[in-house]
């Protein structure tokens, strides 16, 4: 596995910490039936990748408000999840949603996966769901990681895609009309998009010391609004939202605003049934590895 986090990496998950424990972490929580009715299709398809076992300890890294890891928690009925977040705010949601939902045999700890003191060997699957873009050294978090994974345990994780293949990074970009998007929207860069190039996933994977490494596309529709307009609301209340109005003068961010309920009107209705429900299709890389047994 691989070496210790850097100092370097030390100073990432404070600026992380401030940030998760601030603004997006209070937007989150708040908004949490919100973002799990945007990656609602991705649980299922992760969790069978995963391999859960009934008798199973699970460990879910970034798991925000907790329904994936109360999920997990279902299948390992007999067994125990784990959540793990950087979030106060989003821990608290995680905690009340599981006394909600009755589910009893699952534990959110506050930590962060890159430098976290796992016992080693202290969970047979870990599962992520968009929680490990952000991480500042990646290979460093994913060695950690393993040896958080008993000899043969299983680690799944779902992060977007190519920003070309996600249809909110296509609706957001027609601010750019009206707005700067700078680096927004590219493949790469430390961020959202920073596992998004698969070639990348498995060169990361194999150098923090995993086998039998593999990703896959996983396509599905999320929904982010009763209409364009709520829609629009709802993703220019996003980190991303947020960062790319917040320098704009009054009348540039109602025209940039106008621009993007005009583009979310294309989309009401698709992939559903019947209404003006927008939904987006996503695109996201499914990566699944193993620790040598």
């Amino acid at each position: 596995m691989s070496s210790e986090p850097s100092e370097s990496s030390e100073r990432a998950n404070t600026a992380q910490a401030q940030a998760w424990n601030g603004p997006e972490g209070v937007h989150w929580a708040a908004g949490q039936d919100r973002w799990n009715a945007v990656n609602e299709g991705f649980d299922a398809p992760l969790l069978d990748a995963a391999g859960i076992a009934a008798a199973d300890r699970v460990l879910d890294l970034g798991c925000g408000a907790g329904q994936t890891t109360r999920r997990a928690a279902l299948r390992a009925h007999r067994g125990h999840a784990t959540g793990l977040d950087l979030s106060a705010p989003l821990l608290d949601a995680a905690r009340a949603g599981a006394a909600a939902e009755a589910v009893g045999n699952v534990t959110f700890v506050a930590g962060d996966a890159q430098t976290h003191p796992f016992p080693p060997g202290s969970f047979d699957r870990a599962v992520s769901r968009y929680g490990v873009m952000f991480f500042a050294g990646p290979e460093a978090a994913f060695g950690n990681i393993g040896r958080a994974l008993r000899p043969g345990g299983r680690l799944a994780f779902v992060c977007p895609a190519a920003p070309e293949d996600n249809e909110w990074v296509a609706a957001m970009a027609a601010l750019g009309e009206h707005l700067p998007l700078g680096d927004f929207g590219r493949a790469g860069l430390p961020g959202m998009f920073s596992l998004a190039d698969p070639e990348r996933i498995k060169a990361v994977l194999d150098a923090a010391g995993f086998v039998r490494v593999a990703v896959a596309p996983v396509r599905a529709y999320g929904t982010w609004g009763t209409d364009a307009t709520d829609a629009a609301g709802f993703l220019l209340t996003s980190g991303p939202g947020r960062h790319l109005m917040a320098q704009a003068a009054p009348h540039t961010r109602e025209a940039a605003g106008r621009a993007l309920v005009d583009h979310l009107r294309r989309h009401e209705g698709a992939g559903a049934t019947t209404g003006r429900t927008v939904r987006l299709l996503s695109t996201s890389w499914l990566a699944t590895a193993e620790r040598p047994a």
